[in-house]
Order: C-alpha cells, then structure tokens, then sequence
C-alpha cells in the first residue's frame, strides 16, 4: 500500500515557494504521491470550504514537476466537466512528460451548483459528462490521432501528441460515492478513490456497492486508494468518525485497516474543510506526517509497521 499527502494549494499561506516546499518535504520523507485538488471558479460555497488564493492544480503539479524528482503527483480530483476533454487529455500528457511518468489522473463529476453555473455547465448532467469526457481522455491518450462522438463531445482526428509517458495513460482514480462514479469508477478507473468516509460506511456500503457494481459489468473491481481526512486529536474519538480522525493510535488502526482490506494507497489530507490554515499550521501538519513514517507506515516497503 503506497501512501500519499494531499498538499494546500489554496489559502493565504500557498504560494509558489510554499508549494514547492510542501511537495520537497513529502518527497524526502519517503511519501509516494503529492496531490492537490481542483477548483476553478472561487463561488461564496466553495470559498467558504478552500479560501482564495487557490493554485490551478495543473499549473501546479507542472511546477512541481520541474522541482521534484521521484514523488508521484496528481489531482485529488480533477472536475471533469470544467474543462474539454482534449484541453484536459493534452495538459495531462505534458505534465505526465514533464514529470517522466510520475502523474495520477484522479477525477470525478464535482460538486458546487455555484461553481457549475459560472462555467455554464449544466450541473444536473456532471455524471453523464463526466462519464464521455472521461472516456475521451483515454481516447486522447492512447493514439497519436484520436477520435471520439458523444452527446456531450465530439472530435475527429485530432492529434494528441506528445502521449503520455505511461501507456495506455496515467492511472485514472476516480472519485465520488454514488453508485454513477462507482459505476464510473469500473468501467473507466483503475482505482476507486472515495474521500472522507468512515469505516462503517467503506466495509457496510462502499465496498460491497463497488463490488456489486463490477459483477453487473462484468469488469474487474477497481483498486481501493481512498483520500482520508488526516486530524489529530487529543483524545479518542467515538463511533462514527471519518477514517483519519483521531488519537494516533485511532490512525494507525485506519491505516491497518485499509491495508488489510487491500487497498493500493491511501492519500492523507490534512486540509480540512473550513479549518483555516494559519500561522504554524503548515508546520504542525508536517510534523505530524513525519510521526506517521517514524512511527506508523514504512514508506519503503509501502505498509503499516
């Protein structure tokens, strides 16, 4: 099981310096992958979530690329709707050329109504455009010419170069709970890549519904690499809490978990929703991640001691 760090590329302490610095640390602490996330248009529910300014995540992981050397980087997730599919498909490429292979495409259909009707996207169809764009994407990276006809996207023979370094593509992680992103997940993803869930919910619903899902397509079932909350407390916390929640040993407990259950990688996420990242938090937020691999995972043989 690998193990990832979803970096801050939003709020009043990201900048380019910062970024880089992140991603450096991660690196040399032994983490797999560094990841950020995606928004486009900072509308008064996403801004209340990730404070402005908030780092373009291709720009930013085309940055990193240039400063990093061995730490995989990728999105946590791309929206797909936001943006066309060969402008994303060709984006994705570079980066994954810049990088020398490092890049994980992870995606899924969004969630901010605000965000959808500033970009003119129809919100209530994210799940069926994401399913073609997402197939497009593929389309573009695996043939220097690609073709593709859809009700939301249509193309012929356009040239998609340069491909990307990993073929037929960059591993696809696909986001979101409901059953259209784990039917998304089967038919299109290599990894299911489900975000702040608890326990309960990933062996009573998550996994059986992923399963169930694969037996109707009669595919393989997708690899688990959940993004899990990562926020320490001082005391254990009751039933219910989200995986990543609570005392150290809680997470340790998390992390064994998902290991036993198979899980490809798991991304921690110590940019909690609507904690505001103030002076030191990057600091405290570092330190914890380096108790973790002293304590807890052993990056080099990719489990939890």
């Amino acid at each position: 099981m690998k193990f990832g760090v979803n970096l801050p590329n939003y709020g009043p302490e990201a900048t380019p310096d910062a970024l880089a610095d992140w991603a450096l640390r991660v690196e040399a602490m032994g983490y797999h992958y560094a990841m950020v996330s995606d928004h486009v248009a900072l509308t008064p529910d996403v801004q209340h979530l990730f404070p402005a300014p908030f780092y373009d995540p291709f720009a930013t992981l085309a940055w990193l690329a240039g400063v990093t050397r061995t730490v995989g980087l990728g999105t946590t997730v791309t929206i797909l709707p936001y943006r066309h599919p060969v402008h994303t498909a060709r984006v994705a490429a570079n980066i994954d050329r810049f990088s020398n292979g490092r890049l994980v495409f992870g995606a899924a259909a969004g969630w901010a109504a605000r965000e959808f009707a500033v970009l003119d996207v129809p919100y209530r169809k994210r799940g069926a455009i994401s399913d073609e764009y997402l197939a497009a994407i593929k389309a573009c990276w695996a043939d220097e010419v690609a073709s593709f006809d859809g009700a939301h996207v249509s193309f012929r023979e356009v040239h998609t170069g340069p491909l990307p370094v990993q073929r037929p593509g960059p591993p696809v992680w696909v986001g979101g709970h409901s059953y259209g992103a784990l039917r998304r997940a089967v038919r299109l993803g290599d990894a299911w890549h489900p975000t702040s869930v608890s326990g309960d919910w990933l062996l009573g619903v998550g996994l059986p519904t992923l399963r169930q899902v694969a037996e109707e397509q009669e595919r393989p079932v997708p690899d688990l690499a959940p993004r899990i909350k990562l926020r320490v407390t001082p005391r254990p916390l009751g039933p219910g809490r989200l995986l990543g929640e609570g005392t150290r040993a809680q997470i340790a407990d998390d992390l064994g978990l998902l290991q036993d259950l198979g899980a490809s990688a798991v991304v921690l996420d110590p940019t909690y929703p609507g904690d505001r990242r103030e002076a030191g938090r990057t600091a405290r937020d570092l330190d914890v991640l380096e108790t973790l691999v002293k304590e807890v995972i052993d990056v080099d043989a990719a489990c939890v001691r």
